[in-house]
């Protein structure tokens, strides 16, 4: 009887490591390459897609036929996170050239190899801040290594880092997000830190106004210290679809990068508090 029971712990400890290498890290960087190779070459036949794979673009159901990945762009410059709990991933794509920029947020769903879905953000010159080619200068001028262990904070605080970020711009200024020295935002193509300045934060008059933002999921990568945000800015079914991805180092914000969707085509306004300060005067 004991020996039996040795045999089963020995066999379910044995199927529990194969579960848990059913996803890795080298298996979602292929799953990216083979995304960026379609999008560069407008080939969908060059993603490792699932059979069944689902399909959606600004947060609209579509088909594998009509989204964005099936025109060719000359992709200038990307960063990626993998997730490799839940075996998803988040890039980033910059496109200046080929007469159409774009900032491009796209995940990917991955199953034994196989994406199983693609949801990607799509942002060009009607969008919010929207300037493709000082998102590429600026973007490219930082720096995304994966980070050193004692640098890195838990799954759960990048999570909690995020939706802070949310609830103090929009809602409640009594929260305390980790707040990073320097740091510096990425909106569209406007950056708060251009100069580099050491002393620079993200920080925000806040709240700015009130606003939900709802929907909200995460791609969290530990080892880069990045948790990225896919949400809708008001109402659950029409809000602006949004992408907000967050760089932290030692548990401090260090880089904020947005893309947001703007699907009305009338500006988007948020009235700021009276006693708001702007950030440029601080």
């Amino acid at each position: 009887m004991i020996r039996t029971m040795i045999s089963l712990a020995i066999l379910l400890a044995g199927s529990g490591a194969v579960y848990a290498q059913e996803c890795t890290r080298p298996m979602l960087q292929a799953a990216v390459e083979s995304y960026l190779a379609a999008q560069t070459s407008g080939d969908i036949s060059r993603m490792s897609l699932d059979a069944k794979a689902k399909f959606q673009e600004n947060m609209i159901p579509t088909t594998r036929e009509k989204g964005l990945w099936n025109t060719a762009l000359p992709i200038a410059h990307t960063i990626s996170i993998y997730d490799v709990p839940r075996c998803k991933t988040f890039t980033e794509v910059i496109v200046t050239e080929g007469g159409h920029p774009y900032v491009l947020g796209t995940r990917l769903a991955v199953k034994s190899g196989k994406i199983t879905e693609i949801d990607s953000l799509v942002s060009d010159q009607d969008d919010w801040l929207f300037n493709a080619a000082d998102y590429l200068k600026y973007s490219k001028a930082e720096d995304w290594p994966v980070l050193e262990p004692d640098d890195r904070v838990s799954r759960q605080e990048l999570i909690d880092a995020g939706n802070q970020y949310f609830d103090f711009v929009f809602l409640d200024k009594g929260i305390r997000p980790p707040w990073g020295t320097p740091c510096a935002r990425l909106e569209g193509g406007a950056y708060t830190n251009p100069k580099n300045e050491p002393r620079d934060t993200c920080q925000i008059p806040a709240p700015l106004g009130e606003m939900f933002v709802v929907n909200r999921t995460y791609v969290v990568d530990e080892e880069m210290g990045t948790v990225n945000v896919f949400c809708r800015f008001g109402d659950s079914k029409e809000g602006m679809p949004d992408s907000h991805l967050f760089r932290l180092v030692n548990g401090k914000y260090r880089w904020i990068h947005t893309i947001s969707v703007n699907l009305t085509g009338k500006p988007i306004v948020i009235d700021p508090p009276p006693n708001a300060i702007p950030e440029t005067a601080r």
